[in-house]
């Protein structure tokens, strides 16, 4: 078998994978749109645009041509953002055979249909949402590359599938666990951004550790309450996917939400703050997408509310953290049902 690996999109993350990826692999193709981008890549063994100050591996070879990275490989790891997805597994269905193993590593819905990322992939494809494996967990690009240790997760409602994701990333510098849970993981990693970008406001407004902290721990539950209501396994939201990935989105310096979240705590209008970031920022099309599902579902997401109205309706992050204080007492667990605990602890 061709020990080939594709991965489609050459951003910060998808960057990041395939020099994961071409420790493990001779062959590792990395698509992009962009032949400058893909010239440096090839020339220079850098993204700088991306990842600046980092020499990839010479393994990584770029190329603006689906075709040419898709041919052959044992498998096509996807990095599109949200909002590029669905164009992109169009894209990639004139290439894609029966025998390939599917990996996406991207954090978001599409908002238009609200529709998690593995069913835009599968819907494009024409394959069984089954099939798609999604990875996910605590882990920044920048780290990543330099060979921090990190540790994710894939999830795949096909064991043998994820397994194979297992082997195909797993090395000394980055251990993989599996999961079942394909909802639940890819749940958690697209609305632990929106808690994040709340984390940023709170420290753009100078409110300190206590209110972070508990803006993720509120956050969590919340996250964890319409995750449960969409067919979830609670105990996900406890693990790398949940806890693990809101914390380091939420406090770290390399996270795009959160410091899209501090410029609006200090007052940064969004156009200005989105043009300053100069990436996607995925928490914002999340925002939007999530609130709509709580509506939907009849979930109470009460940080999400907040962070939308900030967003799209003209609401001050300050006004934002006087709302979300000035709700009605409630018990701290009163979110997880009885019926809920039960099933899971049985």
């Amino acid at each position: 078998m061709s020990e080939k690996i594709a991965v489609l999109v050459a951003g910060s993350w998808g960057t990041a994978l395939a020099s994961v990826l071409a420790a493990n692999h001779p062959e590792v193709y990395l698509w992009t749109r962009n032949k400058v981008q893909s010239d440096e890549i090839n020339a220079g063994h850098t993204n700088e645009h991306y990842l600046p100050g980092v020499v990839l591996p010479e393994g990584i070879i770029a190329t603006t041509d689906m075709e040419e990275a898709v041919t052959d490989a044992k498998a096509v790891v996807i990095v599109a953002p949200s909002s590029g997805m669905r164009q992109v597994a169009r894209s990639l269905k004139a290439y894609w055979k029966d025998g390939m193993l599917c990996v996406h590593a991207t954090k978001g819905f599409e908002t238009e249909t609200m529709k998690r990322m593995s069913t835009v992939i599968s819907e494009e494809l024409g394959c069984n949402e089954g099939r798609i494996v999604v990875l996910s967990g605590p882990s920044h690009a920048e780290e990543v590359v330099r060979h921090c240790p990190t540790t994710v997760v894939v999830a795949s409602l096909d064991e043998k599938a994820a397994v194979l994701a297992q082997d195909l990333f797993m090395n000394n510098d980055f251990r993989v666990y599996t999961n079942r849970d394909m909802v639940g993981v890819e749940l958690a990693g697209a609305l632990k951004n929106i808690i994040a970008l709340g984390a940023g406001m709170s420290d753009g407004l100078g409110y300190g550790d206590n209110a972070k902290a508990a803006l993720i721990t509120r956050g969590i539950a919340e996250i964890s309450r319409v995750g449960v209501e969409l067919g979830a396994n609670p105990l996900t939201f406890a693990g790398l996917a949940g806890i693990g990935d809101l914390v380091v989105t939420a406090t770290s310096k390399h996270s795009r939400n959160w410091r899209a979240g501090s410029l609006l705590g200090q007052g940064k209008p969004l156009d200005e703050v989105l043009e300053s970031m100069g990436m996607v920022v995925e928490g914002i099309r999340t925002t939007q997408a999530a609130y709509a599902i709580s509506a939907n579902l009849g979930v109470q997401m009460p940080i999400t509310d907040q962070i939308y109205h900030v967003l799209f309706k003209g609401r001050s992050p300050r006004e934002a953290v006087e709302a979300l204080m000035g709700r009605d007492p409630k018990a701290e667990l009163e979110s997880i049902s009885q019926e809920t605990w039960e099933q899971w602890h049985t």
